[in-house]
C-alpha cells in the first residue's frame, strides 16, 4: 500500500518499545507518510522519567526516516511530557514539533518561548484551547473536532491568524459542547458516530471500544444540533 495524496500525512506511530517505534516509523516512511506523531510510552509510567523519555525520543529520532512530532496526551497515558523534555528535544534535527493535549496554556507558552530559535513548531492538541494556544504563539493545532466540524475548527484558526481574537474565542466557546462530546465524554465511539451522522464516514469502532447506545447517540446529536443544520444547508 502507498499513500498518494496531495496533503501531508502525519501518522500515529507510538509504541511501548523504542525499537518497535523505530520500526513502525520506517515502515510508515515506506508507504509515503510525511511525519510520525509519537505519544509517550506509558505501560511502565512510574519509570517514564524525563531522562527515560529523552533517551527514547532521541533514539527514535536518530533512526527514524520520518521526522518526529512529540505527543503529550496525559489524560490517556498518565504520563506528562514535561517542558524540560520538550525544550531539550527541540534541538534535535529530526524532531520538528509537539502536539500537546494537556491544556496547560502557560506550559505551551513556555515551550514556544524556549524553542523559538529551533526548527520546532508547537501545536494545540484540542479545539477547546486552540485560540488560547495560538494567542501565545502556537502555530495551529491537531484537533479531534476537525474531523467532524472541519470548517468551524479552521474558522478559529483563520480568525486568530487575522488578529480577530475576540471572535475566535467566542467561536471556541460555542464549540465547547461538541468538542467535549467527541473527546472526554464519548471519545472515539462518539467521534465515529458523528462522522456517520454528519454525512462523512466513521464506521465501526475497534474493540475493546464499544459503539454508542441509543441514549448516548441522542445525547451527542443534541450537542451538534445547531451545527448539523448549517452543514446540511451548505
Amino acid at each position: 500500500m502507498n499513500i498518494k495524496v496531495e496533503k501531508q500525512i502525519i501518522v500515529g506511530a507510538g509504541c511501548e518499545g523504542t525499537n518497535e517505534t523505530i520500526n513502525l516509523c520506517n515502515s510508515l516512511y515506506g508507504i509515503g507518510a510525511d511525519a510520525a506523531l509519537i505519544y509517550t510510552p506509558h505501560f511502565f509510567r512510574n519509570q517514564m522519567t524525563d531522562n527515560a523519555l529523552i533517551n527514547h525520543y532521541k533514539r527514535v529520532a536518530d533512526h527514524s526516516k520520518l521526522p518526529i512530532i512529540l505527543y503529550n496526551v496525559p489524560s490517556n497515558t498518565g504520563v506528562e511530557l514535561s517542558f524540560e523534555v520538550a525544550s531539550k528535544l527541540s534541538s534535535h534535527s529530526n524532531i520538528i514539533g509537539i502536539k500537546d493535549s494537556g491544556g496547560n496554556i502557560k506550559k505551551l507558552g513556555d515551550i514556544v518561548e524556549a524553542t523559538k530559535k529551533n526548527n520546532f513548531q508547537v501545536l494545540a492538541g484540542s479545539a477547546g484551547f486552540l485560540a488560547d494556544a495560538m494567542e501565545i504563539g502556537c502555530v495551529g493545532g491537531i484537533c479531534a473536532l476537525a474531523n467532524v466540524l472541519p470548517e468551524k475548527t479552521i474558522e478559529i484558526f483563520d480568525l486568530m491568524r487575522n488578529g480577530r481574537v475576540v471572535e475566535a474565542k467566542v467561536l471556541q466557546g460555542q464549540l465547547c459542547g461538541p468538542n467535549t462530546a467527541v473527546t472526554r465524554k464519548h471519545g472515539v465511539p462518539g467521534l465515529k458516530h458523528m462522522l456517520d451522522y454528519l454525512g462523512y464516514y466513521g464506521g465501526p469502532v475497534r474493540g475493546p471500544l464499544l459503539p454508542l447506545g441509543s441514549k448516548e447517540k441522542e445525547e451527542i446529536e443534541k450537542e451538534f444540533a445547531s451545527f448539523h443544520s448549517k452543514i446540511m444547508l451548505a
